[in-house]
């Protein structure tokens, strides 16, 4: 695998984007933490009725870029609520583990 690290002359970044990446990961969790050189952001799947969750995704991001995301996320944010109204951001009340379906038995 050979890489370019060359800056293009006109400015603009070339990014690829595989079939597989653009279809995305579905998440409803993501759990944060950090050491003082990374912060690891864990994007979890919880489904109904089943006590276990899985990590569907993981990114490891140094404290700058962690900060230039957290940046990026106010501003679409600001412009998503232009656009469709005020998101309602209430305090996260506990998790429950079953969503309201059936529990889980083994």
């Amino acid at each position: 695998m050979e890489m370019n690290t060359e800056q293009p002359q006109d400015g603009q970044l070339n990014i690829e984007l595989s079939e597989e990446i653009a279809e995305g990961v579905y998440s409803n969790l993501a759990i944060i933490t950090h050491s003082n050189s990374e912060f690891v952001v864990d994007f979890i799947k919880m489904l109904p009725g089943v006590p276990k969750a899985k990590v569907k995704s993981r990114i490891i991001l140094t404290p700058q870029h962690a900060k230039r995301l957290l940046q990026a996320l106010k501003e679409n944010i600001a412009k998503y609520e232009n656009a469709n109204g005020t998101i309602k951001a209430d305090t996260m009340p506990p998790i429950p583990m079953n969503f309201g379906g059936p529990t889980a038995q083994a």
